[in-house]
């Protein structure tokens, strides 16, 4: 498997990967499903865009974009999706790992996630294996597919 950046031809099945989280409800805050327009525009519109790829094509994805502007530029954040089917294989971490040195290389000093739900245990865990530290919990800030509330536990990383 490789990670790399994305090219047109990846996009359907970008879609594909971003709308099953989507539709999950327990990750992203998005709610509205990509389609082959919105799609393109949304992945041109990042600062970068890595996809993983096996022999079975594009498994995982993740988006790298500014968290802010002016004096708080320099601080990014990052999105992640890895495919229903290939969840368990460390493409998560693959993708994280080439996030953090994409987002050094185009001179991000800090990568901060905004909304990691408390649930997600699996990314927390690669995250505070990966370094990152847990800024506090924001007690019932994202909504569930349910309607239920959960806590979401920001974190960051100095690059």
């Amino acid at each position: 498997m490789e990670v790399r950046k994305y090219t047109p031809a990846d996009l359907p099945a970008m879609i594909k990967i971003w709308n099953e989280v989507v539709d999950e409800g327990n990750a992203f805050p998005q709610e509205e499903f990509l389609d082959e327009k919105t799609g393109a525009e949304f992945f041109a519109g990042q600062s970068y865009c890595g996809v993983a790829v096996d022999e079975n094509g594009v498994c995982g994805l993740y988006i790298l974009h500014p968290n802010n502007v002016g004096r708080c530029g320099h601080i990014c954040n990052a999105s992640y999706a890895v495919s229903r089917e290939k969840r368990g294989h460390h493409i998560g971490e693959r993708l994280v790992l080439n996030c953090l040195a994409e987002a050094k290389k185009l001179g991000f000093g800090v990568l901060q996630f905004n909304a990691v739900v408390a649930t997600n245990i699996h990314a927390r865990h690669l995250y505070e294996r990966l370094g990152f530290t847990q800024l506090g919990t924001i007690p019932k800030g994202f909504r569930l597919k349910s309607g239920e509330y959960e806590d979401i536990c920001p974190y960051f990383k100095l690059l």
